[in-house]
């Protein structure tokens, strides 16, 4: 009976502390809430009890669509339709780290995200004239890329691409230009 004790205790652990990680991402993993190491795609082992699972990291690319509104220095409502195409900025385990530890969570992270590329976008058109804004799509890109790329480095991640996808004004303005 002691025996069959001991064989349903180690059966029981050895099926806890196996964690399987999907293909394209990545386990990170504390030990009594401090970080300890990483697990890599496949079958992995922890301690159970002492070492958990924090966070998966998927190392794929990302896509966020974002609408909103900046305002010109001649006071024009622009209306805007961005995608923003991300990704972990590698498989190493600074940038892993960074990008599971700089926010609580993912929804932090999105949110930090979206107004930073606002407020960027936002201040290149607020010193712009409205008349100038649809010619100038790519150097609202090229001055948002310059910005958002280096935050998100710091973040963990990397900017693959970023796309204005539509720029329209109010209705008003429409009007007011036919």
């Amino acid at each position: 009976m002691f025996v069959l004790s001991i064989g349903v205790v180690l059966i029981v652990t050895g099926l806890c502390s196996a964690v399987s990680v999907k293909q394209g991402s990545v386990g990170v993993i504390t030990r009594f809430g401090k970080y300890r190491r990483l697990m890599r795609p496949g079958l992995n082992f922890r301690i159970p009890l002492v070492e958990w699972v924090y966070r998966k990291i998927s190392l794929q690319h990302r896509s966020v669509e974002l609408e909103f509104q900046a305002i010109t220095s001649d006071q024009a409502s622009v209306n805007f339709k961005t995608l923003i195409l991300y990704a972990v900025e590698n498989d190493k385990e600074e940038a892993i780290t960074n990008a599971a530890f700089k926010f609580i969570d993912e929804r932090s992270f999105m949110h930090a995200l979206i107004r930073s590329i606002e407020g960027s976008v936002r201040a290149f058109v607020a010193t712009k004239k409205q008349s100038e804004i649809l010619s100038l799509r790519l150097e609202i890109v090229d001055a948002v890329n310059g910005h958002i790329d280096e935050e998100l480095r710091e973040w963990g991640f990397r900017l693959i691409n970023l796309q204005v996808n539509d720029i329209s004004f109010d209705e008003a303005i429409m009007r007011s230009m036919a």
